[in-house]
């Protein structure tokens, strides 16, 4: 039998991400929990990408309109700010649905420097290294360069294959 945290979890889990439809928020790691309270309320709690998605409204009531539709009809949803969104949370599902679609997802983050040296950042804020290698979703070559630092969204760029010849986008490593 499944419980009405269970039932409230798979609705919510199911909301497509606004911005990128092949992915559900779940998908993406927006969506941080789903709790149903004593009074039986559903609290589904939403972290953003960034500070100003302006996706996060849309994501919102949609969420809170699938779990009144499954009878849920006290829902509450919260956007809790911390920990922050990193592309960490992109499930390797969504990392598939990503490439499948032609976006090349997110590499995995380094460890931050624990040690004693101040943290510098690279400017502009957020921009790889001119080393790193991220591979065409299209042919999987390397040999990629960027193009635009601003894609169709505030968290992707525009990149370009050199042997497919082929533009992309990318999801920001952050």
């Amino acid at each position: 039998m499944v419980t009405p945290s269970e039932r409230a979890w798979r609705t919510a889990r199911e909301v497509p991400d606004p911005e990128l439809p092949m992915l559900t928020i779940s998908d993406l790691g927006v969506l941080r929990g789903v709790e149903v309270a004593q009074d039986g309320t559903v609290v589904a709690r939403l972290t953003p990408t960034y500070s100003g998605c302006p996706a996060m409204a849309e994501m919102r009531a949609e969420v809170a309109a699938r779990l009144r539709a499954a009878g849920f009809p006290e829902v509450e949803v919260v956007t809790a700010l911390d920990p922050p969104w990193t592309t960490d949370w992109i499930s390797a599902e969504g990392g598939r649905k990503l490439t499948a679609h032609g976006i090349a997802p997110p590499g995995a983050r380094q460890a931050p420097d624990r040690g004693t040296e101040p943290v510098r950042l690279p400017m502009p804020l957020f921009r790889p290294p001119a080393s790193s290698a991220v591979p065409c979703p299209r042919c999987a070559s390397p040999d990629t360069e960027e193009i635009s630092h601003f894609g169709s969204t505030a968290c992707t760029a525009l990149r370009r294959c050199h042997v497919c010849l082929e533009p992309f986008e990318h999801i920001k490593d952050l």
